[in-house]
């Protein structure tokens, strides 16, 4: 198996799901043997966001030839990473390179887990939702927007309202009797706003 691990590892995050990893070829005298190509091994170590530390997957990516750098693509957002790059020949891997360390930046959030409306009245919902799966990032903020829907399903004016991070429910106040209302919402981090989930409800006709 090649003797020489390769040296000079750098990598350059280009964005929250892909980075590219460069590294200096090894002496081909010290491959011993034809040269198939690099492997770059990488794993999660934790995402910045929760500090959970769960069972950790290694995922390899091969470049064939001598290639000196590659992309790792399908990264996760606002994660700590490891990698190292071995070289490879056809009996085997030479010894890995140290360890690299690499974080990657905040994304947007994946949509709130659940969007909940109940206890309806004369002119009041009460929702209730839950944080996003995959936050990506710190939640700034919940960004919420709801319309009238009237009777011949045409949408009324919008109304937006910004629900502070730590929230996770809201009474509306102030609405029509007897009216269905359309909501869409989402999480925000600093990078921007999530995917949306919509719900509808109807406040009650009287008492």
């Amino acid at each position: 198996v090649p003797m020489v691990a390769p040296g000079n590892v750098q990598v350059h995050v280009i964005n929250s799901t892909l980075a590219k990893v460069h590294w200096d070829p090894v002496p081909l005298k010290t491959v011993r043997g034809h040269l198939q190509g690099y492997k770059v091994y990488y794993w999660k170590v934790q995402s910045l966001s929760r500090r959970s530390r769960r069972h950790v997957e290694k995922k390899i990516l091969t470049f064939r030839g001598n290639k000196t750098f590659g992309m790792l693509p399908g990264l996760e957002p606002y994660s700590s990473y490891k990698l190292n790059v071995r070289v490879v020949n056809g009996k085997g891997e030479g010894p890995a390179s140290p360890d690299k360390v690499f974080k990657t930046p905040e994304g947007v959030p994946s949509s709130p887990s659940f969007l909940k409306i109940t206890n309806p009245t004369l002119d009041s919902l009460t929702l209730e939702w839950g944080s996003p799966t995959h936050p990506n990032g710190v939640l700034t903020s919940y960004v919420l927007k709801f319309q009238p829907i009237n009777n011949t399903h045409e949408l009324g004016p919008l109304v937006e309202i910004r629900i502070p991070a730590n929230e996770s429910s809201l009474i509306l106040k102030n609405l029509n009797y007897s009216t269905r209302y359309k909501f869409y919402f989402n999480a925000q981090t600093s990078v921007g706003s999530g995917s949306q989930i919509t719900e509808e409800a109807v406040t009650i006709m009287d008492e």
